[in-house]
């Protein structure tokens, strides 16, 4: 879960127990496109106030009650601002793209598809990105699915182990390669 503190003196706004959905949709994307963010009857403007976000366990209400939320975010979580915010600005890794991408990969994959037919469908589903936002997207895509259990891989010997998969996944002729012996994607 995500906890976020807004302040803009002499105001302080503080969230507790958002998805990364939530945190991504109502704060971080706003504030890295410096957008004002509406919350609690006040804006929250990038340039004036200060946002920190933290990712730990779900707090309970008893955790939160009486002025104790903070305090107990800072014992059970870790810092993670300037990794939201980075992820939120790369467009075409952002949360949204990346799990619409994961669906529609899991959709082709019910038949063997090659990592270069993955990337054909960003192609097709986002023509007028650059080609290294394509691969990005593609990329990342691919990576979390195979590390959700989503999908697998094969190659010439069979099924891949994980402990093999990122070589796989970083190397430029994975994706551009089209020889029938070639590593490709078949979801569980």
């Amino acid at each position: 879960m995500f906890h976020l503190e807004l302040r803009q003196f002499p105001h302080v706004a503080r969230v507790f127990n958002l998805t990364r959905d939530q945190l991504d949709e109502q704060f971080a994307r706003p504030w890295v496109s410096g957008s004002a963010i509406e919350h609690e009857d006040r804006r929250w403007s990038p340039d004036r106030a200060r946002l920190t976000i933290y990712e730990g366990p779900e707090l309970r209400p008893d955790e939160i009650g009486l002025g104790r939320g903070w305090a107990t975010v800072g014992k059970t979580s870790r810092e993670v601002t300037e990794t939201v915010l980075a992820q939120a600005e790369r467009g075409p890794q952002s949360r949204p793209a990346v799990a619409a991408f994961k669906a529609q990969i899991i959709e082709a994959a019910s038949t063997p598809l090659s990592f270069g037919e993955v990337m054909a469908l960003a192609v097709a589903e986002y023509p007028l990105w650059r080609a290294s936002e394509r691969l990005a997207l593609a990329e990342q895509a691919v990576w979390e699915l195979l590390h959700q259990g989503g999908l697998g891989i094969t190659g010439p010997q069979g099924l891949v182990e994980p402990a093999q998969w990122q070589p796989i996944v970083i190397s430029w002729s994975t994706w551009t390669d089209e020889r029938p012996d070639a590593f490709v994607l078949k979801a569980h």
